[in-house]
């Protein structure tokens, strides 16, 4: 869909260039291939999309936020999301969604997790005279990020869609991803990295009224009264909604869940340590790297 150059105010005006287009390919980890958001592959189960609720309650290693804005409502059956968008342009890089000073937060610690959310975006250049969250506030309310070519450029760090899921974003629609930022998205399970068809943030202002239908692939603009086209999140959308890729593999049986044997707690799976903390690859640089200990059994 062709979109013309707007000034969007009180955010930067986005001119149309072209640039090559970039969509993740697949990329192996120990359990599971991630799928290019333009195409939906069969090697994968794909399993219906679960509550919010439910969500919540499986185990992962990084945990979300405990509970939904008040300004986003999600359907209960996690099909489509409703909320403010916030506008970005193109190249968003990681330490504009999360600067690096804030990396030594924790994200399996609950305080530190929700204080993550504080931070997001806060590296926007002033031109953006909207605060993502407001001062003093941990929670956004924008729902849903719109953003143009590149989105999640720079720096691996796992904390970008971390911050982003705790400060309440529910998914980013961009022109194109950074490869490792697509991948943490789908591996942490906070936010949805969803592809847009044309440059929707040069018809979108920040404040609009946004619904996202998943199963539809398309976005309406409620405000403008305009509905885009998405790529299919294909086979990611199930590792998203089960919390990502440590909760998906278990729900779907690639890796055993602890289980009590003899009496005893035994670590069922050997990507473990003797803590029971998980182990990463060390043999990919974009793996996962948060290697803190399990809770529960």
């Amino acid at each position: 869909m062709a979109a013309s150059s707007l000034s969007l105010s009180p955010n930067p005006t986005f001119t149309t260039s072209n640039k090559p287009s970039f969509s993740p390919s697949y990329h192996t980890t120990r359990f599971i291939k991630f799928p290019n958001t333009s195409q939906t592959p069969t090697h994968l189960i794909v399993k219906p999309l679960t509550t919010h609720s439910s969500r919540a309650s499986l185990s992962s290693i990084i945990p979300r936020a405990a509970a939904t804005p008040s300004s986003s409502t999600t359907s209960t059956a996690q099909t489509s999301f409703h909320g403010l968008c916030y506008v970005v342009g193109d190249n968003i890089d990681t330490d504009q969604i999360i600067p690096a000073e804030y990396l030594t937060l924790v994200p399996s610690n609950p305080a530190e997790y929700e204080k993550l959310g504080s931070y997001a975006l806060i590296g926007l250049p002033s031109s953006y005279t909207t605060r993502f969250v407001e001062p003093n506030e941990n929670k956004t309310k924008y729902s849903i990020v719109i953003g143009g070519y590149n989105f999640g450029c720079g720096s691996s760090r796992e904390h970008a869609p971390v911050a982003l899921g705790a400060a309440g974003v529910a998914a980013v629609v961009a022109e194109s991803y950074a490869r490792i930022f697509f991948r943490n998205s789908v591996a942490t399970g906070e936010v949805y990295p969803l592809e847009s068809e044309g440059r929707i943030c040069e018809e979108c202002k920040t404040g609009d009224t946004i619904t996202i239908e998943l199963a539809e692939s398309r976005l309406i603009n409620h405000t403008t009264g305009k509905e885009y086209k998405l790529k299919p999140i294909g086979d990611a959308g199930p590792v998203i909604e089960a919390g990502g890729i440590f909760a998906y593999a278990r729900n779907t049986g690639m890796i055993p869940t602890k289980a009590f044997i003899g009496g005893a707690l035994q670590e069922a799976f050997s990507c473990t340590d003797a803590n029971g903390s998980f182990l990463p690859d060390v043999s990919d640089e974009n793996s996962i790297l948060y290697p803190e200990k399990e809770k529960g059994t």
